[in-house]
């Protein structure tokens, strides 16, 4: 008879725990699969955001009048920097899934044993690091080729950042896992993400919006994510900053909620 004490028994994992190594093991995978390709993740977002800052400060930073008291360029750059910081949390979390789904290797996340609170943290923090990582590396080339920003309420640069792009990543997250083909991704991002950028007040105080442009502004988280973030930086913002904590968190907590479920369903990733 085999001395069966040469083996090590696998113990069944406890429901109630944390699977701590997997978790980590799949964000990793999320981090390293945007620095792959660093020039398609990382640097045409900053090349995007300082051609947007050129041509603002070239051709129209002298014509414009400041805004709340700042000078139009400080104004803007907060705002692009906040929306470049959106788009790549969602871009990244909502191709994660679908090209998992069309490649078919989505098994290699569904069949380990990760539970739906582990994959749905480890999911959406790749798209927070993207995004994050994206701001650090524009923050610098902002200052130093256009304008000198100062910051007047950390709490607010650091709340606005992190909440932001985790709302984006969450409904990346819902976008990926509706989708079946690009096509359903390129909707989404064409008929929601950018009118609800341009609709933001990155370009402009929304004081100056009509009345119903404004209605539509008031119901735009993005509004409230890149005035909660300009504010960090010039100390003026164009709406209640308290009321976008509650908005943004409320909205999270929504978002986080709908997608643990779809990820426990498996809806649309176990088909």
């Amino acid at each position: 008879m085999s001395d069966n004490s040469q083996f090590k028994w696998i113990q069944p994992r406890d429901p109630g725990s944390i699977n701590w190594y997997g978790l980590w093991t799949l964000y990793k995978k999320e981090v390293q699969r945007f620095f792959k390709i660093f020039l398609q993740t990382i640097a045409a977002p900053i090349a995007t955001t300082i051609l947007f800052m050129s041509i603002f400060k070239l051709a129209l930073g002298n014509l414009r009048p400041d805004i709340n008291g700042v000078p139009f360029v400080e104004f803007l750059a907060p705002g692009l920097i906040m929306m470049s910081i959106l788009q790549q949390a969602f871009n990244h979390t909502s191709s994660s899934l679908l090209v998992s789904k069309i490649q078919g290797n989505i098994i290699d996340i569904l069949m380990p044993p990760i539970s739906a609170v582990e994959m749905n943290i480890a999911i959406s923090m790749g798209g927070v690091t993207r995004g994050i990582v994206v701001a650090l590396a524009s923050l610098p080339c902002i200052h130093l080729l256009f304008v000198e920003l100062s910051i007047e309420h950390l709490w607010a640069i650091l709340f606005f950042s992190i909440s932001g792009s985790l709302l984006l990543s969450l409904l990346g997250i819902l976008t990926g896992i509706w989708s079946e083909k690009f096509d359903h991704l390129g909707t989404i991002t064409n008929f929601i993400i950018v009118p609800l950028s341009f609709l933001s007040g990155t370009f402009y105080s929304v004081e100056r919006m009509p009345g119903f442009a404004r209605v539509l502004i008031d119901y735009n988280p993005f509004f409230y994510i890149i005035d909660g973030f300009r504010y960090g930086f010039i100390g003026s913002s164009d709406s209640s900053i308290i009321f976008g904590v509650y908005f943004i968190t409320s909205l999270n907590v929504t978002m986080w909620a709908l997608t643990f479920y779809l990820f426990k369903s498996g809806w649309r990733l176990k088909t």
